[in-house]
């Protein structure tokens, strides 16, 4: 049996529903339980009282971020030791493609990396690349121009949807991508200029300084103005390109539009 753990969240609900759609016999883990949905486990990687992976052959780790990086990987951890010590046979982690190497969230995704190849699970890191939706996110427009410090770059981001199937790739003969990190950036790039232009918005970026002052007005939590910041600079630096990805690998059929789905989350917010 499979466990996906992720609760609710919008990568780990894409993946459930295409693995029910699947056939794939499969439980969700998360945080927290309701009536509404009667096969989830409560699996909180805080607590390791309450991860219980009893007949979980392949379990399926995404990511359990937006903490700072010591709380992450204590729940890394956390996960991996239960996996290990409950029998578990294949670990499948969400990690952060190599183009994200200089976000400020890429430490605990390095770490969880190393830690499951010291590990005595068989495994397979899947590297995703930043979404369209959340790059059309943060170029939200500010008095209808978008105003985000990501330079004039190419970005490689990629479709939500596109991971989940591959995932559901992995998921279905865990064992023929075993000891396996695949690198899964979007398989074309495009700048915020062009991003831009597909919605008739003028770009016209901040300075990194000017963003961070705004962020800093903003009801966020200590970690994630860094975290933003970071995701901006590495554009606008060019490091979020990618030349190549095994996306095609996984996938059963060509990769989503990234541009239409980014322009896509920029129109369902103005």
């Amino acid at each position: 049996m499979i466990m996906i753990t992720g609760g609710s969240g919008q990568l780990s609900t894409l993946v459930a529903q295409k693995a029910a759609a699947a056939g794939l016999p499969f439980v969700t883990g998360s945080s927290t339980i309701s009536d509404s949905a009667p096969d989830r486990r409560r699996t909180d990687f805080d607590d390791p009282a309450t991860l219980d992976f009893s007949g979980v052959s392949t379990l399926f780790l995404v990511s359990a971020g937006y903490a700072e990086d010591d709380v992450v990987m204590a729940r890394h951890e956390n996960a991996i030791a239960a996996a290990e010590a409950q029998g578990v046979k294949h670990l499948i982690y969400t990690s952060l493609s190599a183009t994200g190497d200089h976000l400020a969230f890429a430490l605990a995704h390095r770490w969880t990396e190393r830690r499951l190849r010291q590990s005595g699970l068989s495994w397979t890191v899947l590297r995703n690349g930043l979404y369209a939706e959340l790059i059309g996110t943060l170029a939200a427009p500010v008095d209808g121009v978008i105003r985000a410090p990501f330079g004039s770059a190419l970005i490689s981001s990629v479709a939500r949807e596109d991971l989940a199937e591959a995932a559901i790739t992995v998921l279905t003969a865990p064992e023929q991508h075993a000891d396996t990190v695949y690198e899964l950036a979007g398989k074309s790039s495009w700048s915020i200029a062009d991003l831009a232009g597909r919605v008739g918005i003028p770009y016209a970026p901040a300075a990194l300084e000017t963003t961070r002052q705004n962020l800093s007005a903003m009801p966020l939590l200590p970690f994630q103005p860094p975290m933003l910041i970071s995701i901006y600079a590495a554009a606008a630096a060019g490091f979020l390109e990618s030349r190549s990805t095994d996306l095609g690998k996984l996938l059963q059929t060509a990769p989503r539009d990234t541009l239409a789905l980014a322009a896509a989350a920029i129109r369902s917010g103005t």
